[in-house]
């Protein structure tokens, strides 16, 4: 794989750490501002919103840019607004803040997909992306963790100059490590291909299909995870010590299972997800009823976070082979498709929170998420996921 990959790995660990670190930081947030938690749980909507929005609209804006210009711009854009964030003693500031860091996140992220996938040759894409994966499995692994920690013994605001300053490597690796014309297409296009073209491929039907299932996947990865605190404390009655263990576990098994499924992604989706999917649901039910062993608990969290990343890695370089058509709004594509489900599903877990499934909801929640997505999947598995050499045009 290009070095120029592991540079935007870089960039991506650093606003992953940020979008993640939230969750062990809102208490103190709350504190510092005077407001209530649920209104400084608010910065995490505000960032899963504008993720989603930023995605295409960054994308489309950016399109006739440089990539190598456009990705370092977004980082460097990224860190500015972390160190307002780190200054400010207004808490619509700091909300704005995270909108324009999701803004940037997005923007980066749909143009380092759309780049990566040019950094390789065609039938690669699938290796590129869990190279650039691993930076956001390893921000959960170690940046979440540390970020809290640092949010702990310092304060949060010391939290949001580590961001800024990890930023800087990333620009200096973007502007030293990217090649001049990254981000232009391989392929032979005696058109040039119009924003309104590129739009127009959101409408085909295996795109939209594929765009579904990564969000319906990513929806049930994102609803157990966010409330996995309470399972660890709540349901299997351990210290509050241990939820950055299983949070750190849980992030070392998606590392394990976006590398994985990386090496089959692009010769063998179809199997990565007719042995994948089959097995993500059984241990959503298996955490939902087992979660009050410890051992159990740990085993599954380490499991889940495998399947659930090779899945869900796999299904997003799907919707970048399927929207071949859109070299530049495919990343934005598929970057959508991750935070629609990264913002819906903790939404739908909290929900079930109230019910008489209570910590666990969450964990039956993902169940049906993805019970949904086979359902909708494994009847189209060689249209949606054929392999290299039989695609289905």
């Amino acid at each position: 794989m290009p070095f120029s990959l592991y540079v935007l790995a870089v960039a991506v660990f650093a606003m992953g750490t940020s979008e993640f670190m939230l969750a062990g930081l809102v208490p103190d947030i709350a504190a510092s501002f005077d407001v209530s938690i649920g209104s400084a749980g608010l910065l995490t909507s505000a960032f899963a919103i504008g993720m989603i929005v930023g995605a295409p609209l960054m994308a489309a804006l950016a399109r006739r840019w440089p990539a190598r210009t456009t990705l370092r711009l977004f980082v460097l854009g990224f860190a500015i607004v972390h160190i307002a964030g780190a200054v400010t003693t207004s808490f619509t500031l700091l909300l704005f803040t995270r909108v324009i860091a999701a803004l940037a996140n997005a923007g980066f992220l749909a143009v380092a997909l759309s780049t990566a996938a040019t950094l390789v040759a065609p039938a690669r894409k699938g290796r590129a992306l869990a190279v650039l994966l691993s930076g956001t499995t390893i921000a959960t692994i170690a940046g979440a963790p540390s970020g809290a920690l640092i949010g702990t013994l310092l304060g949060y605001r010391a939290t949001f100059w580590t961001i800024a300053l990890l930023c800087l490597p990333a620009a200096i690796g973007i502007a030293k490590g990217i090649p001049a014309d990254a981000g232009e297409s391989t392929q032979d296009t005696p058109v040039p291909v119009t924003l309104q073209i590129e739009i127009a491929q959101i409408m085909k039907p295996r795109l939209m299909v594929v765009i579904l299932l990564a969000a319906l996947v990513n929806a049930a990865t994102f609803a157990t995870f966010t409330f996995l605190a309470p399972i660890v404390t709540g349901t299997a009655g351990l210290e509050e010590l241990w939820v950055p263990v299983v949070l750190a576990l849980f992030g070392a098994g998606s590392f394990v299972g976006v590398t994985v499924a990386g090496r089959f992604s692009d010769r063998r989706p179809g199997s990565v997800i007719a042995v994948c999917g089959p097995l993500l649901l059984l241990g959503w039910i298996a955490l939902a009823t087992q979660a009050g062993h410890t051992v159990a608990l740990l085993f599954l969290v380490f499991t889940q976070g495998a399947l659930a990343f090779a899945l869900g890695s796999t299904l997003i370089a799907r919707v970048l082979y399927e929207s071949e058509g859109a070299p530049t709004m495919g990343g934005a594509y598929a970057t959508a498709a991750l935070n629609i489900g990264a913002a819906g599903g903790p939404a739908i877990a909290a929900a079930t929170l109230s019910s008489q499934a209570g910590d666990l909801g969450p964990a039956w929640a993902s169940s049906l998420l993805v019970a949904i997505a086979l359902v909708i999947a494994l009847p189209r598995l060689r249209v949606i996921a054929p392999r290299v050499g039989q695609a289905i045009r």
